[in-house]
């Protein structure tokens, strides 16, 4: 019997159209009616998610910002938090200035940026979310993030990521959420170590827990979890390293899990 359910959002939980449909809200709802814990796990600034969480009926703690932050819903009170180390901060702050490359970071769920561009547009238009800009970047560097990003063409950051893993040392998590998006946490800001501390948080074994994405940054909460689900539309690197392929985000693959593995199981 699982017990708790970590969804990513984006190309999982909405489709195309970036909606949850009637369908899988439905789905969610009859877990949650069932007892089991439904969270969402993503990358995105806590309030980006929130609204989706709340749009959802979900009254849980979520994980955002690829699992440096998980925070509850309802008294938004932080249960979990990890900062992107002051020393990495400002050595990535210094390669992108020397390679005028867009640097974005979050401070108390605000997004920031050094210019406003046509990448800073997009990304917020992507995300709905509001941005602000900081010519004086460096005082904010200076500052407590959970997650600093940067955005570039897929093969140049596929290039720099070893060079910023060497250069930023094992105390920083590197990945990509989506190809064009290279985004760094601390060591202990994935999806898997925040999946990890819930599962203790409920009380619940992690073979009892399912996670479900589609992106390289999911593969850490894939392999933690008991059932690690790809979506039919996911990466065919978390393909290979799901326990599970669902159907895409646009055939309602989140309700296909639900229905097939909480709900018509047998107990």
């Amino acid at each position: 019997m699982y017990k708790l359910i970590a969804i990513d959002i984006d190309d999982t939980l909405i489709n195309d159209d970036k909606e949850v449909t009637p369908a899988t809200q439905q789905a969610l709802e009859q877990a949650v009616a069932k007892g089991v814990v439904v969270t969402l796990a993503t990358g995105r600034a806590y309030a980006s998610a929130q609204a989706i969480a709340r749009q959802t009926g979900l009254n849980v703690p979520i994980i955002t910002y690829q699992g440096a932050l998980v925070k509850n819903l309802m008294d938004e009170k932080v249960l979990y938090e990890r900062y992107v180390p002051m020393e990495a901060a400002r050595k990535l702050f210094e390669y992108c200035i020397e390679r005028n490359l867009h640097l974005q970071t979050y401070i108390d769920d605000k997004l920031y940026a050094r210019e406003e561009n046509q990448k800073l547009i997009d990304y917020t238009n992507l995300n709905r979310t509001k941005y602000y800009v900081e010519p004086d970047f460096a005082k904010l560097v200076a500052q407590p993030t959970p997650k600093m990003l940067i955005i570039d063409e897929p093969d140049y950051l596929d290039q720099i990521a070893p060079e910023l893993r060497e250069l930023l040392g094992d105390g920083v998590h590197i990945t990509k959420s989506k190809p064009n998006f290279l985004e760094i946490m601390h060591k202990e800001g994935t999806k898997g170590h925040a999946l990890r501390f819930l599962a203790a948080h409920f009380g619940c074994d992690l073979s009892e827990t399912i996670a479900i994405g589609d992106s390289w940054n999911d593969h850490e909460m894939l392999e933690a979890a008991g059932l690690g689900v790809a979506m039919g539309n996911a990466i065919p690197a978390l393909k290979e390293i799901a326990d599970y392929v669902t159907l895409s985000n646009n055939e309602d693959g989140v309700k296909h899990v639900i229905d097939k593995f909480v709900l018509n199981a047998k107990n």
